[in-house]
């Protein structure tokens, strides 16, 4: 396999509060290969989105990273540490959406209601390419029609309020590769939309992918999308990875119980009629209130009591299958 475009090493964002810190992400590793999809799976507040934002250095005050390395891949073979980069300098400015795009989970928080769609994409290609605003709208009207937007021309002057849930999703889709990133992530891009319109935007990138060789990393809670969409897999809980490996390997041989319960949870047309769907014991601690020990200990159904004082190590389940889980220790 070729060398990873995106290398994530033993990353952790906290948020510090008078009350405590917050580990948000607490220790997470990961590979990105240009062409592959990886999936970030976990319930929510298991600190899937503050890694994204973590690798783009755009995480909230009070939160920063206060380990590990966020490793890219340059166009000229270079490798930047990300994490070492000021927030706000030219190289990290350029990287974002220059190299690294980033579609967000609900597109009317991130489109404004007072410009045109067209002119918000203008401004993300001229940030990147100072081409002029004339070419720059030919660009935006190119970039509609690329993501399926019928009558490009025409809805290039829409405001964001005239577009249903789907449409919005795919001009936020064009603004993320206006300026031909090489990554793309995105962070829950389905989840407002209905089975249909998900379909399709799911389609729209698995082919927006091939047609440019696209690195995506895809973020979500929703195992069904994991399972069409991703090559590789991590599953997150409370800001640490309980297990990764390739999407067969996840789906056909999970070994962490946290794993297990999330693919017992996906409901299923076999079910009898009325029966009640599978659920995962109990709910995520307070963030000030983590357990000792495995951090999935108190919903775990296969606890051992050294799962509730010491935190399990990696363990290598085949070359590349990894879980975090006292029952695999040697």
């Amino acid at each position: 396999m070729a060398e990873p475009i995106l290398q994530v090493r033993a990353l952790r964002t906290h948020f510090f509060a008078d009350e405590g810190a917050v580990r948000a992400v607490d220790g997470v590793s990961f590979d990105l290969y240009a062409g592959r999809t990886l999936g970030i799976v976990g319930e929510s507040g298991c600190g899937k989105s503050v890694t994204t934002r973590s690798i783009l250095r755009i995480v909230d005050r009070p939160g920063r990273i206060v380990s590990g390395s966020v490793l890219l891949r340059r166009p000229n073979g270079t490798v930047e540490d990300l994490t070492t980069l000021p927030t706000d300098g030219t190289v990290m400015r350029q990287i974002r959406g220059g190299e690294i795009g980033l579609v967000f989970q609900e597109p009317m928080s991130s489109l404004s209601a007072y410009h045109t769609i067209g002119n918000q994409l203008q401004e993300a290609i001229l940030l990147h390419d100072p081409i002029g605003k004339k070419a720059a709208r030919a660009k935006a009207i190119d970039l509609l029609a690329m993501v399926g937007i019928p009558r490009p021309s025409q809805r290039v002057d829409a405001y964001s309020f005239e577009l249903s849930g789907g449409l919005r999703q795919r001009v936020m889709i064009a603004m993320a590769l206006a300026a031909e990133p090489r990554i793309l992530i995105a962070d829950e891009p389905t989840t407002a939309l209905d089975v249909t319109t998900q379909a399709q935007i799911l389609d729209l990138i698995r082919r927006l992918q091939q047609e440019r060789d696209l690195a995506v990393m895809l973020i979500t809670h929703d195992m069904g999308v994991i399972a069409e969409t991703a090559d590789d897999v991590v599953v997150m809980y409370l800001g640490k990875e309980v297990e990764k490996g390739p999407v067969d390997a996840i789906f056909h041989a999970p070994r962490h119980p946290y794993t297990q319960s999330l693919l017992r949870s996906i409901p299923s047309v076999l079910a009898a009629p009325r029966s009640r769907l599978a659920t995962i014991a109990g709910s995520i601690p307070h963030p000030f209130a983590r357990p000792q020990g495995c951090p999935f200990h108190p919903r775990c159904p296969d606890r051992k009591p050294v799962c509730e004082t010491n935190a399990p190590h990696e363990v290598m389940i085949g070359e590349q299958h990894a879980t975090a889980c006292h029952l695999y220790a040697a």
